[in-house]
């Protein structure tokens, strides 16, 4: 074999490797301990926060595929912490989340579209008390390792879910605008 040949093939395999598709690893592991599930709002003119304790989570989401990527999360609204055990019992009545007919929440993604720079578009569907409506929301991914953490801030109005009728259906004591905050740290 000349040194020609060896150098043209040596040129082709390296550009077949490089033509080859690479994949980051995907991150498919929630880790609900170091993930947070929070949500503000306003009551009466002040700000407040509460957050959930308890969900499951289901992600499937490669970097270098994004647009391929699924998430699903089921919430525990009984695990709710409003800031007092009044409130926690409160919120879990029927004219709240009715937590004895509706015990869960349910996100599912639909599509993640890359936006550049690690943030994304996630658009899925959010079922409340059994009233489902789309959400878009933007996330940004941090990779640290193994593991990585999705943060993002999405907007929904309680009147669209039911979520305090009644006497409480009025806006003007507690807003209708709920943000719901989320961290999830996912492993490989």
């Amino acid at each position: 074999m000349t040194r020609t040949t060896r150098t043209l093939l040596a040129l082709l395999a390296t550009s077949t490797a490089l033509a080859a598709p690479t994949h980051a690893a995907e991150f498919k592991t929630v880790d609900p301990a170091q993930s947070r599930i929070g949500f503000a709002y306003t009551q009466m003119g002040v700000g407040m926060d509460g957050s959930f304790g308890k969900f499951t989570a289901k992600l499937a989401f490669d970097p270098a595929r994004p647009e391929q990527g699924k998430a699903a999360l089921e919430l525990q609204i009984a695990s709710i912490d409003a800031g007092s055990s009044e409130a926690n019992d409160e919120v879990k009545a029927k004219d709240w989340f009715n937590t004895a007919a509706f015990p869960t929440a349910r996100f599912e993604s639909g599509a993640i579209k890359p936006l550049g720079g690690n943030r994304y578009q996630l658009n899925g569907k959010l079922t409340i008390k059994g009233r489902t409506h789309d959400i878009t929301t933007p996330v940004s991914f941090t990779p640290s390792g193994k593991s990585g953490s999705f943060d993002g801030v999405f907007a929904i109005k309680r009147s669209d879910y039911g979520i305090g009728e009644g006497q409480w259906a009025d806006v003007g004591i507690v807003a209708d605008e709920i943000r719901i905050k989320f961290h999830i740290v996912a492993g490989q």
